[in-house]
């Protein structure tokens, strides 16, 4: 099985994709690990959302609250209702490779795949997109919990000054978390972009990967954003 896989794809098609793999993988680890030592927008919206929490902690009425969480879990539901109209989409294409390649043999710059080849690439692509909806439902389901704790967050001076900090440390855990996973199904999405090229010509694709990594740098470390988060008191 695994012979038939590789059939039809060339050393530079091998290539590329270790580099595509190297690029997301290590990005990942780079940011996670970066995120510990400065600024970045993950860290800082963590220490936002706390804050947020504890604000909460301070109001009798938190209908405004409930809604915004609710406008965040409906950005995370279309991203995995439309995963899934991507996934439908990829498997009807699956049933065409032949007039696919008959269509992309005539556009510039792409190299010429084998049929087997366009499945095999279409197949790794529902993949990241099957890997995607995973990471938007877990998202989902966390975004579900902290409605639980918003909905059961103590009444005003219910808490001391400790047991309010507390709380509100944790409840934005599960907030950042959800945010978390939500950001890496977005990053697969980004990713995916840069996949699509392959479909043309894998050295086109190794730069748009590399040009993937160096946006998802500079907005999740460099952007103007970050800096105007960082300084909202």
């Amino acid at each position: 099985m695994s012979s038939e896989l590789i059939k039809g794809f060339s050393g530079i098609d091998a290539l590329a994709l270790s580099w595509f793999a190297l690029c997301w993988l290590g990005y990942s680890v780079f940011s996670s690990k970066m995120s510990r030592r400065r600024p970045c927008l993950s860290r800082v919206m963590a220490t936002h959302r706390e804050a947020w929490i504890y604000s909460l902690l301070k109001r009798d009425n938190r209908v405004g609250d409930a809604a915004l969480l609710g406008n965040l879990e409906r950005n995370v539901s279309f991203f995995a209702s439309s995963t899934l109209l991507v996934l439908a989409g990829l498997v009807a294409a699956l049933g065409s490779g032949e007039d696919i390649v008959a269509v992309t043999d005539n556009l510039p710059f792409a190299m010429a795949v084998s049929e087997h080849g366009w499945e095999t690439k279409l197949l790794l692509l529902a993949a990241m997109f099957v890997y995607a909806f995973f990471k938007f439902s877990w998202s989902l389901r966390q975004y579900g919990f902290a409605a639980v704790l918003m909905g059961r967050a103590p009444e005003l001076d219910e808490l001391d000054e400790a047991g309010e900090r507390r709380f509100s440390t944790y409840a934005a855990q599960v907030i950042s978390r959800a945010a978390q996973a939500f950001n890496v199904g977005l990053r697969a999405y980004y990713f995916s972009l840069a996949y699509l090229l392959w479909f043309l010509n894998p050295w086109i694709f190794m730069l748009g990967s590399a040009t993937v990594v160096g946006v998802l740098y500079r907005r999740e470390f460099r952007s103007r954003v970050l800096n105007a988060l960082g300084k909202v008191v």
